[in-house]
């Protein structure tokens, strides 16, 4: 028979509200916004009311951990679902300030009517309203009388009965007494089943990722200082998308302010630029794995925690280790000068713009071999090829699609074990070889998925080498990227439709897209493909230009060999679609080698 390996116990709320101010149990989100609108939390005080079930708490007590002294200490429980209900009840029973999405703290006040036994979230109106109770947060303070507060009451509603008033507001009251299961798991369960239990008793099946148990342990711990790393870290996400909240944090949290990390990363306040906006999970992984040679956070949990994972025992120097390692790699993640290099590697391989950036996995190992590039020392010129062929080789090969912590630990390990350039230069052979190109990826071009890597691919390439337009003389691919140009169908898409009774997967197809100037998109219109080139050869041959500029049939061929276009399409041929499909992959396949050998 299987040994259980949780227990369930219900406790009064009073008492689990009395846990989390001692301490007892830690509430590793209390520096995180609180996500609940105020409705939520009425809708929990009113089930609390009524007596309804309000869910569990899932808590996990920390390991015991070996001190310096040989003694053990006593791990804290850590409540890893139910954070947010506790933080709506001490907000609501206890008048206890929240953090909203802008990092302001603010009251959640809620109003109770006891004639008819309702609750609201307070407002104005409320307020003047003497039949409300307008913050039900008096009615739990430690030294509340009931008899006061229901005398006080009728005097305001002298039509009110007291003797009801006095049963409402005493069931009112006694809320605290109702009870709320807590399920405590193991201590010495691994974080992958603490992630699966949590996946299969969350009754809406929330994913719990392996970075939010590592940032919750960083968060309760305050002896090495985890409760300001991990607001760094949540700060620095938060500016690289609204770099205007710097101001909000100035304001609202003077004690960061002065800390250490303020300075590290205010120089977001003065950036727009969105090509890389990091998450607190991405964070976490370019840190891990570049300061620790490791690629899952499940092991960055255990060495937060003190584990040995030699001798399997937990100790405190360990921990205290992990935690100053830790924040060495969220400081050379933060700094403006690695940060901004990294971005302009990306952007001088052709990824302009975020919507050139599709993995952001890529985006973090990238950054990752970055660091590990600078500390190996290697000439800055160098450090910049090797992350940029890094990057494309990741994303046309999806090397970081399926399982990015284990490609992650594998590529980090190797690069411990056999230098940066040499791993580099063995992946490249291995992934790259001369058949990826002549077959292999005309082949996975073959898909009407206009964000597919390989698009992705094409673009870069375009915009590094300098292409212009799709029959534009002067107008660049970069710029049309940058200004967001059109995508125009060189066999239009109506004509396929209307003519050829193609479906979607079919005249979308990649190798049916150019980048072109919105008003040649326009000239084309739906015109037949054997229409329009006939015209354009009219054009460079002193016809009218109804097609950009291009005058001259020298120029015209090198802006279609520029794209891919096969050169047929001017002579005459028959307009095969397949022919022209197949054709054209052949030929962007090519280019996108050559961009690749030049990065």
């Amino acid at each position: 028979m299987a040994t259980q390996r949780y227990s369930v116990t219900p406790h009064p709320i009073e008492t689990l509200l009395a846990w989390v101010k001692s301490g007892e149990v830690a509430i590793p989100e209390i520096q995180r916004p609180f996500v609940w609108d105020a409705t939520k939390v009425r809708n929990l005080m009113d089930s609390l009311y009524n007596g309804f079930p309000v869910g569990y708490l899932i808590t996990w007590r920390n390991p015991d951990v070996k001190l310096k002294d040989g003694t053990l200490s006593v791990g804290k429980r850590i409540l890893i679902d139910g954070q947010q209900r506790m933080t709506a009840l001490m907000a609501a029973l206890l008048g206890q300030k929240v953090l909203d999405k802008n990092y302001e703290t603010k009251r959640i006040r809620i109003a109770f009517h006891p004639l008819e036994e309702r609750f609201e979230v307070r407002n104005p109106a409320i307020a003047k309203d003497r039949a409300w109770i307008e913050d039900i947060s008096h009615l739990f303070a430690p030294n509340a009388s009931l008899i006061d507060f229901v005398d006080g009451y009728v005097a305001r509603n002298p039509e009110s009965d007291r003797k009801a008033i006095g049963h409402v507001l005493e069931r009112l009251k006694k809320i605290v007494y109702n009870h709320i299961g807590l399920i405590e798991l193991a201590e010495d369960l691994d974080i992958e089943t603490v992630t699966e239990i949590f996946i299969r008793v969350n009754s809406a099946g929330v994913e719990l990722s392996q970075a939010d148990f590592a940032m919750s342990k960083i968060a309760v711990n305050e002896s090495y200082g985890g409760n300001v790393l991990r607001k760094a870290i949540d700060y620095f996400s938060h500016l690289a998308v609204s770099p205007d909240f710097a101001s909000s944090i100035e304001n609202n949290d003077p004690d960061f302010v002065q800390s250490e990390y303020w300075p590290k990363m205010r120089w977001l306040r003065d950036v727009n630029d969105d090509l890389y906006d990091p998450t607190y999970t991405d964070i976490l992984r370019v840190a891990f794995t570049s300061e620790f040679g490791r690629g899952k956070l499940q092991d960055l949990v255990a060495l937060l925690s003190g584990r040995n994972f030699e001798t399997r025992q937990y100790e405190e120097a360990i921990a205290e280790r992990s935690f100053a390692r830790l924040k060495n790699g969220v400081l050379a993640f933060m700094n403006q000068s690695h940060f901004n290099r990294l971005t302009m590697i990306l952007r001088s391989a052709g990824f302009l713009t975020s919507a050139l950036i599709r993995s952001q996995n890529a985006v973090n190992f990238s950054y990752i071999l970055y660091l590990r590039c600078r500390g190996e020392g290697l000439p800055a010129a160098e450090i910049e090829s090797i992350v940029r062929r890094w990057y494309a080789m990741s994303i046309m090969t999806r090397r970081y699609g399926g399982s990015p912590e284990t490609a992650f630990d594998v590529d980090i390990r190797q690069i411990d074990a056999q230098g940066v350039v040499p791993y580099k230069q063995a992946v490249l052979d291995s992934e790259l070889p001369d058949s990826f190109w002549t077959g292999m990826l005309p082949q996975l071009m073959d898909t009407s998925a206009s964000t597919s890597p390989y698009f992705i691919a094409w673009q870069a390439a375009q915009a590094k080498l300098g292409d212009k337009g799709f029959l534009s003389t002067d107008i660049t691919v970069r710029d049309l990227i940058l200004n967001k140009g059109d995508k125009h169908h060189v066999f239009p898409r109506e004509h396929l439709k209307q003519r050829m009774g193609l479906t979607r997967g079919k005249y979308n197809q990649i190798a049916n897209f150019v980048i072109t100037q919105s008003e040649i998109n326009i000239a084309i219109r739906d015109k037949a493909p054997e229409v329009y080139f006939g015209e354009l050869i009219e054009q460079v041959n002193g016809g009218p230009k109804r097609f950009g500029g291009i005058s001259d049939e020298m120029e015209l061929k090198k802006n279609l060999e520029a794209h891919a276009i096969p050169l047929w399409m001017l002579e005459g041929d028959p307009f095969d679609y397949e022919r022209f499909l197949t054709e054209r992959r052949l030929l962007m396949a090519r280019k996108i080698r050559r961009w690749f050998e030049a990065l």
